[in-house]
Parts: structure tokens; sequence; C-alpha cells
């Protein structure tokens, strides 16, 4: 399990790190941000997303609040994702978890009116989440990776 959630860690912090422009910032576009879906499938997604969330804040960002906070709010988005009953309602919890605490402590960081910086926020994430997180996750789950990774992990005997 920890190799598959350091995989994850090192997917979403790369993609954050590659397009660096984008995933900064009082409006961003964080495409890493599609892996999120992940944990509805897969559990041991949830302490990778955490980890590159946290390795990608380090990188850059708005600093030690962004770190804390903005892994905080990954990690509370991805074990609620975890927990959804299907994969429309999995898109939800990063959705308005990162709009509001993402979007809160932004918009105070960057002078931005809150209103205005839950919604680029939260836009920018029901973009990601829904427009490639639920494309992501189905087509991986379809793929029948998942099923040949739990059964690779069974104990043998």
């Amino acid at each position: 399990m920890t190799a598959l959630s350091a995989l994850i860690a090192a997917l979403y912090a790369g993609l954050t790190a590659a397009l660096a422009p984008l995933s900064f910032g009082p409006v961003q576009f964080r495409v890493a941000e599609a892996l999120t879906l992940l944990p509805f499938f897969i559990p041991e997604a949830v302490p990778g997303l955490f980890v590159g969330c946290l390795l990608s804040n380090m990188l850059g960002g708005f600093g030690l609040v962004d770190i804390i906070l903005g892994s905080a709010a990954t990690l509370l988005a991805a074990w609620l994702t975890a927990r959804a009953r299907n994969i429309w309602l999995a898109a939800l919890p990063p959705v308005l978890v990162n709009a509001l605490v993402v979007g809160g402590y932004v918009a105070i960081l960057s002078d931005t009116p809150i209103a205005l910086s839950m919604l680029y926020i939260g836009a920018s994430q029901a973009l990601i989440c829904c427009g490639m997180g639920i494309p992501l996750a189905l087509g991986i789950r379809r793929s029948g990776i998942i099923d040949r990774f739990m059964e690779a992990k069974r104990p043998r005997g």
C-alpha cells in the first residue's frame, strides 16, 4: 500500500510542479486535483493525495498557511471522497472543501474578496473534478487495473 500511496503522491506533486503557473495563486487551475477522485475506488489514495499536496504546497503557493491548511483540506476531502456513495457525490468533497478552506485563506493572503476567491477555487475544482477527475477515475476502474492490484495484494496461501 505504501508504494501505491507514494506513486499517487509523486503524480500529484509532479503534475502540480510541471504546471506551476496554473497550480498556484488566487486563481488556480491545479490539474493534479483530477486525482482527488481516486479515493472513491482506491482508499490508499488518501495518504498519497495528502503527501502530494503537502509537497506541492512546499514548492510554491502561499507558504506555511498553504502547506498546513491546503494539505489538511486535501486530506479531509480525500477522506470524505473515499466514503461517498457514488462517483458523482465523490466529486463534491474536493470541490466544497477546497472552495471553503483554500478559497478562504487565499482571499485573506491575496487581498481578494472572499466570495470571489471561493468562487474561483470552487469553479476550478468543479471543472477539474467533474471534467477530468470523474472520467479519469472511471477509466481507471474500467481498465481493470484496480481489480488486478487488489488481487495481487491478497495474501497467497
